[in-house]
């Protein structure tokens, strides 16, 4: 971004808190019946200001904190774990959980929201929040260490100017994951009318085993890495595109983990518990091995397919995947899987799956990682120019 210059020489030093209040619409007897959308942390993506998706209260429940209200327009920044880079403005009004801030924008002050809101994907206002997080069950970031920090402001009419700059960055991004979730549907649908709806059941105890992840007490973690500890993903290392991601990771001392328990490439990780039960049955692939002996947490487990069983993974990708977990889970208050859960999930396949029906798949996998590449690739440009504007 070297050749975007910005003269910042009349940018008047600001703090958030002179830009925007905290609203407080709490309404625990009515919020629900008044909005039937709510947004979880999980329904907003990092790094990114659209809200693609949300909770719907006709389909599931709403979580008994979710009583605050927002407002269509208002910035959504959720307090709790602020380093995983998560803002949104709203664009529908609805209900939020009482640790997520709904700000608006401070009548009369030389502020453009969409401008504004921008500020807290920086790396400098991530780095500051971090810095500030209290508390050690739930680390979050308070209000008014948020209106404390400082920026530099630009005048009105060039915050207008910038704001639609990075707009522009953004919706290349958008672009390409709209092209990328073309391509996954094509999977989805690939892979239903190719493997599955046919006579022949099959159960994943067939196909593999499950392996429970690894249990370890709080004096185990260690501050940092060193030669006698392994890696340990957990429920947030499992992205929601069957990928693993190795953000916020725990180092855990070796002595306690076990030869099976050491992930292999080819393994696929599973959530088994979680307080959010759309969470639970999440899955994603270990496509190549960090250098580093790694494994899952005890809320976690593995399934290890066996050699010849290479429809495995599309299996944990399909609908019908979706649909068993949610059967395991429909009557129960309790938000986690036993092993003998996942390696008793059937499915009717075709009988015959050739081996040109696999060779497609793979091929449409390969796709999509150079896809997942080029978008990891935007969103660092993205980022840059964010960081050298605010």
């Amino acid at each position: 971004m070297n050749e975007l210059h910005i003269d910042k020489t009349h940018w008047k030093r600001t703090k958030i808190g002179d830009l925007l209040y905290k609203t407080e619409y709490n309404d625990k007897e009515n919020a629900s019946k008044q909005y039937s959308k709510f947004i979880k942390m999980e329904h907003l993506d990092a790094n990114s200001l659209n809200i693609h998706r949300c909770g719907d209260s006709s389909v599931e429940d709403i979580p008994p904190t979710f009583y605050k209200i927002f407002k269509k327009g208002q910035i959504l920044y959720p307090t709790r774990n602020p380093q995983l880079r998560r803002a949104a403005l709203a664009s529908f009004d609805g209900i939020c959980g009482e640790k997520t801030l709904t700000l608006s924008l401070i009548e009369g002050c030389e502020g453009y929201i969409p401008f504004i809101a921008h500020v807290f994907h920086s790396s400098a206002f991530i780095e500051y929040a971090t810095n500030a997080r209290i508390g050690s069950t739930n680390p979050h970031i308070r209000w008014r260490d948020v209106a404390d920090y400082e920026f530099l402001l630009p005048p009105k009419a060039e915050q207008k100017r910038l704001a639609e700059l990075l707009w522009a960055a953004d919706e290349v991004v958008e672009k390409e994951k709209r092209e990328r979730e073309k391509v996954e549907e094509y999977k989805y649908l690939l892979v239903s009318s190719t493997i599955l709806n046919g006579y022949k059941t099959i159960v994943l105890n067939d196909l593999g085993k499950v392996i429970r992840g690894v249990s370890y007490k709080p004096e185990q973690v260690k501050k940092e890495e060193d030669f006698d500890s392994f890696m340990l993903l957990r429920s947030n290392n499992i992205s929601s595109n069957f990928t693993t991601n190795y953000d916020e990771v725990y180092f855990i001392d070796e002595s306690i983990l076990k030869n099976e328990q050491e992930l292999q490439l080819g393994d696929i990780i599973i959530c088994m518990s979680n307080g959010s039960k759309e969470l639970v049955g999440k899955a994603s692939e270990i496509t190549a091995l960090p250098t580093k002996k790694t494994s899952v947490g005890s809320f976690c487990a593995i399934f290890r397919s066996n050699p010849d069983a290479k429809i495995s993974k599309y299996l944990f990708q399909s609908i019908e995947y979706r649909k068993q977990i949610a059967l395991l889970l429909s009557g129960s208050n309790i938000n986690n899987l036993k092993p003998s859960d996942i390696e008793s999930i059937a499915f009717n396949i075709k009988a015959n799956i050739e081996t040109t029906t696999i060779d497609s798949l793979n091929t449409i996998d390969v796709i999509l990682s150079r896809l997942f590449f080029q978008i990891e690739q935007s969103q660092q440009i993205k980022q840059e120019l964010i960081d050298k504007i605010i």
